[in-house]
């Protein structure tokens, strides 16, 4: 998987940021609503998650073409301001959608810890070079 994902990092990350993309703009009465998994706030969990995913691979493609550290910032940039960008969509075009201030938190949040992941995912990808 390591290697796979190394291969195709841009591959892997068009439809990462595509299936994002699908999940924020299905209407909200195809989302199932499961009481107690509001009471864990699984839908910060989960925003959080794919966000902290997506920001990795961003952060893989910067590794994986030896990009400088301007590179890191603008695509954190990238992903935190795609995060609003769905919300905003989700207010204001999507259907059956509703926007959630504490979900770009959630987003950002992803963001965030995987700058903090970073060196831990050089680590984990420098023997794929070779």
């Amino acid at each position: 998987m390591k290697k796979f994902l190394y291969q195709y990092t841009v591959t892997v990350l068009v439809f990462w940021w595509l299936f994002i993309f699908a999940l924020c703009a299905t209407p909200g009465n195809y989302i199932p609503s499961v009481s107690w998994l509001e009471l864990l706030s699984f839908d910060k969990l989960v925003h959080a998650g794919m966000f902290f995913v997506l920001s990795s691979l961003f952060f893989l493609l910067a590794f994986k073409y030896d990009q400088k550290s301007i590179f890191l910032v603008l695509y954190f940039m990238l992903s935190v301001a795609y995060g609003a960008a769905l919300e905003w969509m989700q207010a204001n075009v999507f259907t059956e959608r509703s926007a959630d201030w504490q979900d770009i938190i959630a987003n950002t949040s992803g963001c965030i810890l995987a700058l903090f992941f970073y060196n831990k995912l050089k680590g984990i990808f420098s023997t794929s070079t070779n």
